[in-house]
């Protein structure tokens, strides 16, 4: 599915932003974005440190990246795996944190979804992002306990129901 949206609320520049299906020459930006993100800083270092994502990833999963149309900038991505459904990675950019940009990548997931007849995709939520998932309407159905040394601290886990 490809669409060309532009996020509402505040709007990083650049103009316009699209999703579009994530290249395996997309993999060091991706790398990038995920090392570099503020929301892994303190006690959550150690998740990012060293983590690579790499082009056979890319290739194996379905990787959307949102980018903005003038510069091909990455604003953001999320990776979904079908079987079973669920939400393996999203990440926005910092500076484009509060621009609709997870909005908009949330919004492409659920036609994802809905495309391949999934009732709803498990989010298991990095902590500080739950209410994120919540506003986008999704449902906290537990928790997933840590599980040193590869996770050291308990997160929600949630629905996001696509129907």
């Amino acid at each position: 599915m490809r669409s060309s949206v532009t996020p509402t609320g505040r709007r990083a520049s650049g103009g316009p932003v699209r999703v579009r299906r994530a290249t395996a020459g997309d993999a060091r930006r991706l790398t990038r974005l995920v090392r570099s993100s503020r929301a892994y800083e303190g006690p959550y270092a150690p998740m990012v440190a060293g983590y690579r994502l790499g082009p056979d990833y890319i290739e194996a999963h379905e990787v959307f990246v949102a980018v903005q149309e003038a510069t091909d900038r990455v604003l953001g991505f999320y990776a979904l795996i079908l079987d079973p459904p669920e939400l393996d990675l999203l990440f926005v950019a910092d500076d484009a944190q509060g621009t609709g940009t997870g909005r908009l990548l949330i919004g492409h997931l659920r036609a994802e979804a809905e495309a391949r007849g999934l009732p709803g995709v498990r989010v298991v939520s990095h902590p500080p992002a739950e209410g994120f998932y919540l506003a986008m309407g999704a449902e906290r159905t537990g928790t997933v306990r840590a599980a040193p040394p590869a996770v050291m601290w308990d997160r929600p886990e949630l629905l996001l129901p696509i129907a």
